[in-house]
């Protein structure tokens, strides 16, 4: 009589389907989506800060000057894109990650997977978010544009937005011209937040909580889920903020044209590392705790189990 042959997707409490993975699509979709959408204010200052350091420093001051000159609207600007962008973004994370992460630990086998986690964690990662950027680019390109213009100089509804960024499109490069930039920045990005994330929460199984992972309260299994994503989503802030930097760079009006070259040339590598990047660690690390938290929760109410573990 054969043994059974090992397969990755029957690791978990349930058989990671096509119905599994869709769930965590739309997992994905609530976990970046509301998020990002919600920390809105936080992004329009964030961007700012960093095309334009003389004018917008420090987030609180920022947020003063937008809503003196824009009156509340002005905190909101980008809210359409940044919703829908990073749903699509977080459908193709999340879902894809979970996708890939089983394939390649059936083509390495059982023995590699145990041997190599962190390798099929980070690989896993970094092609989901490939697929992820590709959604995500036209519409980050409509969002950052429309937050860091000028008052008055650029449409801020969603709609006219995009219709604006087409029409221009020879000097925006709509609707790709950000998605190398935003590979820089989303694949070590998420990378990092899946590869930290997972090794966070396999140490505090290991250390902390020391009895089988399924014996522990769904409270406490989202508790680790969010300590874990917050610790995660500081390091990803600091791997990723100078092709952040950049992306921002690029939706600068003054830096129509200008190759990315130039622009790096220009502001250099330490300016483009630490302009807003206090700002961004806040806004990532509460982020990435809460991304997980509500993804892991959907999981959880769906009888899929939380993420990670021994």
């Amino acid at each position: 009589m054969s043994a059974v042959k090992w397969d990755a997707r029957n690791l978990g409490p349930v058989p990671h389907d096509l119905a599994y993975y869709s769930k965590c699509m739309l997992g994905g979709v609530l976990a970046c989506g509301v998020t990002h959408a919600g920390i809105t204010p936080l992004d329009v200052a964030k961007c700012n800060m960093q095309v334009n350091p003389q004018k917008y420093n420090g987030l609180i001051p920022s947020l003063k000057t937008l809503v003196a000159e824009e009156g509340s609207k002005g905190i909101w600007k980008g809210f359409g894109p940044t919703f829908v962008g990073y749903s699509l973004q977080g459908m193709f994370k999340y879902g894809l990650y979970e996708v890939f992460k089983d394939y390649y630990m059936n083509l390495a086998g059982e023995e590699l997977s145990n041997k190599y986690k962190p390798a099929i964690w980070l690989a896993g990662s970094a092609s989901a978010e490939v697929f992820a950027d590709i959604a995500l680019c036209p519409l980050e390109m409509a969002k950052v544009k429309i937050q860091t213009s000028a008052n008055g100089t650029f449409p801020t509804s969603f709609g006219a937005a995009i219709k604006e960024m087409n029409r221009t499109k020879l000097e925006t490069r709509f609707p790709f011209g950000s998605l190398v930039p935003l590979w820089s920045r989303q694949i070590p990005y998420t990378m990092a937040k899946f590869f930290f994330f997972e090794k966070i929460v396999q140490l505090f199984y290991t250390h902390v909580f020391t009895e089988p992972k399924e014996t522990y309260n769904k409270g406490t299994q989202l508790g680790v889920t969010f300590a874990s994503g917050y610790l995660a989503g500081v390091v990803c802030a600091i791997v990723s903020h100078p092709a952040d930097s950049l992306v921002s760079q690029l939706g600068k009006a003054s830096n129509k044209g200008k190759s990315i070259g130039q622009i790096v040339g220009e502001v250099g590598y330490v300016g483009l590392a630490t302009k807003g990047l206090g700002t961004r660690v806040i806004m990532i690390g509460t982020l990435t705790g809460f991304q997980w938290w509500i993804y892991d929760s959907f999981k959880a109410a769906m009888g899929m189990g939380t993420t990670g573990g021994k």
